[in-house]
């Protein structure tokens, strides 16, 4: 029996929770059963990464980029029509949004047999102008037509897409985005040393967060929290472990609110099991998400967690049993919970003890991947019949 011709298409491989997921699936599929490929525009943190995955074919190419562009897309479109046709594809797996409609489309021309996309979040959401809201949902309903699975990594993702009339809703599939949990139980240098090497004192109360300074993850409602739970408790001290396109404004806020004693940008970093064990408490001010996979880090290390109620995160984090949750948009909100964690450690550390517990099969790696392997299944048995 001949192994199905499987190909991943994602934008770039940043630094973040659908990255690392494609990766670790590019990396895992059963190779008895699937001969796996990548597709990704270069340029990304985790190239190195995707580069070294010996027994997949991955391509990192300069021809698909973020942005939508007028005249990039089209050439995009055409050339990854014709790499898929080339290779003889059984299954395209697409990713996110700018790579998941450019993708189905080229597969589409390509006349691969199966189509998944995984939605990691949606590309349109209430932070946006109207009219470019509604430009990416008629993108995405467009795209969804011509899609054999869409992926959801929180129902709350599924009851918009269906709502917004993106594919039936037959063809929806649930797979949370999986963490190996067991290997953020301990960090790999003892936490007093992380903490004196990001300039914290033993006394300190260190809050982190992991995330890219985008719109998304509204690192200026980051500040600002702090800037409150600061100025009402001295011993707050706060950290970004990451970077991106408001890093200028960020720092900006920072000096405005003179804070710059009191939080440290780290960039982009790759010990998050060690920051995270450096941390009293982990805060994310996010407006807008699918499933944190940081949220699922934090509680796989044990730290409290303080989040916004946005889309799937409450799927994980419910509020006063394994973390605590604030409405988005309102860092004051953030900053008071987070002085409630400082002022009772014993229930905060109670709450994060119950969010490690939750953390079952649901949320593993191992699972996920064989979750995504039978809905390739499921299609291509279905195109057979």
């Amino acid at each position: 029996m001949r192994r199905w011709r499987i190909v991943h298409v994602i934008t770039r491989l940043e630094l973040g929770g659908a990255q690392e997921n494609t990766l670790y699936c590019v990396a895992h599929h059963d190779r008895s059963r699937y001969e796996v490929g990548l597709v990704a525009g270069r340029g990304g943190i985790l190239d190195p990464e995707a580069r070294a995955i010996a027994d997949a074919e991955v391509d990192l190419v300069g021809w698909l980029r973020h942005p939508l562009h007028p005249l990039w897309d089209p050439v995009a479109l055409l050339r990854l029509a014709a790499a898929l046709r080339r290779r003889a594809v059984d299954v395209v797996h697409t990713h996110s949004s700018k790579a998941g409609i450019v993708g189905r489309v080229a597969a589409r021309l390509a006349r691969v047999p199966a189509v998944v996309h995984t939605a990691h979040g949606w590309s349109f959401h209430d932070e946006q102008p109207p009219p470019l809201r509604l430009l990416y949902r008629t993108l995405e309903r467009a795209a969804g037509a011509i899609t054999d699975r869409v992926v959801v990594v929180a129902e709350s993702d599924r009851a918009k897409g269906i709502a917004a009339g993106i594919a039936r809703p037959e063809r929806y599939r649930l797979v949370r985005s999986g963490i190996d949990a067991g290997a953020y139980r301990r960090g790999s240098v003892p936490r007093e040393e992380t903490r004196r090497s990001l300039g914290f004192a033993p006394e300190d109360f260190v809050v982190g967060t992991l995330a890219c300074l985008k719109q998304q993850k509204a690192p200026l409602d980051f500040v600002e929290a702090a800037r409150i739970a600061r100025g009402r408790d001295p011993r707050f001290r706060f950290f970004i472990a990451g970077d991106g396109p408001l890093r200028e404004a960020v720092e900006r806020r920072i000096r405005e609110t003179s804070m710059r004693d009191s939080i440290r940008l780290l960039g982009w970093r790759r010990d998050v099991v060690d920051l995270l064990h450096a941390m009293d408490a982990f805060v994310l001010t996010s407006r807008f998400e699918g499933l944190p996979r940081a949220v699922l880090q934090a509680m796989a290390a044990g730290v409290p967690v303080v989040a916004t109620a946005v889309d799937g995160t409450p799927d994980v984090v419910r509020d006063g049993e394994t973390g605590l949750l604030v409405p988005p948009g309102r860092p004051e909100a953030a900053a008071d919970r987070l002085l409630s964690v400082a002022a009772d450690p014993d229930a905060a550390r109670r709450r994060a003890e119950r969010a490690t517990a939750v953390l079952d099969e649901e949320f593993d790696l191992r699972a996920m991947v064989r979750r995504v392997e039978a809905i390739y299944a499921e299609v291509l048995d279905s195109k057979r019949r």
